[in-house]
C-alpha cells in the first residue's frame, strides 16, 4: 500500500464517520485517548489537522510530548487505520480559517466547551508512518512516511 492509498483509505473513512480518535500521553506517561474531529487538507498533503482550545489538558501535554497517535475506523470495523506522527501546535490566523473551513460545521460539541473562539489552536500532526487493518481479511499492511511526514499523496 502506497501513501496515497492510505489517504483515499482515510478519507473515505473520515466521509462515513466525520471522527476519529486521538492518543497523547500526559507527564506521566500516561496515555489519554480522545474523540477528535480531524480533516486532510489536500493543498498540505502528509498531515493530519484539528482544532482544540489553549485551555484544554492535551494542549499542555502536547507541549511537553508532541509524540501521537490516531485511529481511524470504519463503523463496520472492517477497516482499521492507525497513524503515528508529531503534532504541532499552530497559531496561524489562515490555517484556523482554512480547517474552520473544512470542519467548523462538525464542531458543534467543541464550541459548547470553548466558547471563547480566542483559544482556538490548530492540532497538525505530521504523519510518520501508517497501520492499515482489514481485520476480517487478516490483512495488515504498515507505510513509512519516512521523518517528518512527506508528500507521497
Amino acid at each position: 500500500m502506497t501513501r496515497g492509498e492510505i489517504f483515499v483509505e482515510l478519507d473515505r473513512i473520515l466521509d462515513q464517520t466525520k471522527t476519529a480518535v486521538l492518543g497523547t500521553t500526559d507527564v506521566k506517561g500516561r496515555p489519554h485517548m480522545r474523540w477528535m474531529t480531524p480533516i486532510f487538507l489536500r493543498e498540505r498533503s502528509g498531515a493530519v489537522f484539528a482544532v482544540t482550545s489553549r485551555e484544554f489538558t492535551k494542549t499542555g501535554e502536547l507541549e511537553k510530548d508532541n509524540r501521537c497517535q490516531w485511529l481511524f475506523q470504519t463503523r463496520a470495523l472492517d477497516t482499521i487505520i492507525s497513524l503515528n506522527g508529531i503534532i504541532n501546535l499552530v497559531d496561524n490566523s489562515a490555517l484556523k480559517a482554512e480547517v474552520l473551513e473544512a470542519i467548523g460545521q462538525r464542531l458543534t460539541v467543541f464550541w459548547r466547551i470553548n466558547a471563547d473562539p480566542a483559544n482556538l489552536i490548530v492540532l497538525e500532526t505530521i504523519i510518520e508512518e501508517a497501520s492499515f487493518f482489514r481485520p476480517m481479511k487478516g490483512l495488515r499492511e504498515f507505510v513509512s512516511f519516512g521523518k517528518g511526514g512527506g508528500n507521497g499523496r
